[in-house]
């Protein structure tokens, strides 16, 4: 079964990128110009018609699984490296890490926060500030920074207390 997966991925990007080239469109076209072309030839008979019906059916049959298989791979790939990118960068919210795997109604509320958060931003270029400020982030560092500023007596309190 391995054997089987791993031939029809590579034949499905063999076929992916040799279908979306330009020379698959011309012999496309050429096919379906030679199949008018007969049309006189076999006075369009049903069985003519039948001919490109069938054949164009059972093509795009075909391709839609192979197309479905490249597109998943594609996918899978940009999301793993939209991922590391988030957890690679400081102050990047890590909770959207593999957002692809929740469901519509969560998803949904996510992206309307940060409809929020770009009309807000829209409104700050508009009135001439900044769009980048962050004020999660902001309010992030400042309680970090309380903590620290709380902790720095404490240790100051215990370092009194041993001399």
């Amino acid at each position: 079964m391995r054997i089987f997966h791993h031939w029809f991925t590579a034949f499905a990007k063999w076929t992916a990128h040799k279908s979306g080239q330009p020379l698959a469109f011309v012999a496309a076209v050429a096919i379906v110009l030679m199949w008018a072309a007969t049309g006189p030839i076999f006075g369009y008979s049903d069985t003519w018609q039948l001919v490109i019906n069938t054949g164009t059916t059972i093509v795009t049959f075909l391709m839609v699984f192979l197309i479905q298989n490249t597109q998943n791979r594609d996918t899978g790939a940009v999301q793993t490296k939209l991922d590391e990118l988030i957890r690679a960068i400081e102050g990047a919210h890590n909770a959207l890490l593999d957002l692809e795997e929740l469901d519509e109604a969560d998803i949904e509320h996510i992206r309307r926060d940060y409809r929020h958060l770009a009309a807000s931003a829209r409104e700050a270029i508009a009135q001439g500030r900044q769009d980048t400020a962050c004020s999660e982030l902001e309010r992030r560092e400042e309680s970090a920074r309380e903590k620290e500023g709380q902790r720095a007596p404490q240790a100051t309190d215990a370092g009194s207390r041993t001399e």
